[in-house]
């Protein structure tokens, strides 16, 4: 994922080489001077992992979406999530593309049978657009749903301490 600089302001200098860190994106802003307002001295730069961490937990947070992600990182992540200390990843399933003030977002999801898949990817598109617009002022031109799997209601979980079936 390649990483932008903007600015915006006509008298910002160009910046220094060395000065970004790979997997980030410059916001506009960025002057330097005592003469400008303080919330414009600087620059902010948003990590690509955080477009994908906001974009994840917006789209696992409508009703209908089960999981996200394929069928191997699905299984990773189950087996990551039941180690003790491990944390869920909440960018399974997400991939962005960022530029200067853009950014592309696609989703592998699996939802739950009986729900309108159209509905729920209409859902998921409208929460993961305003979340990413809102939390890092970048446009999102597009959110790309590709539904992977559906959770049937029998469908069992495998619980952590289920007794294994062969010695």
């Amino acid at each position: 994922m390649a990483t932008q600089t903007v600015s915006t302001a006509k008298d910002a200098p160009a910046p220094r080489t060395g000065d970004r860190t790979a997997g980030t994106t410059d916001l506009p802003g960025g002057v330097r001077g005592a003469d400008q307002p303080a919330a414009d001295r600087g620059r902010t730069s948003i990590a690509d992992l955080v477009v994908v961490k906001v974009a994840g937990i917006a789209a696992r947070e409508i009703p209908g979406v089960y999981d996200m992600g394929g069928g191997l990182s699905r299984t990773i992540g189950a087996v990551r999530d039941r180690v003790p200390g491990g944390r869920p990843n909440v960018g399974r399933g997400v991939k962005v593309e960022v530029g200067e003030r853009q950014t592309a977002v696609d989703l592998d999801l699996v939802v739950e049978y009986g729900v309108s898949i159209t509905d729920v990817s209409r859902d998921v598109r409208e929460n993961v657009i305003s979340a990413v617009e809102r939390v890092t002022g970048l446009e999102v031109v597009e959110v790309n749903i590709t539904v992977n799997d559906v959770r049937l209601p029998d469908d069992e979980e495998p619980s952590a301490g289920a007794e294994a079936r062969v010695a």
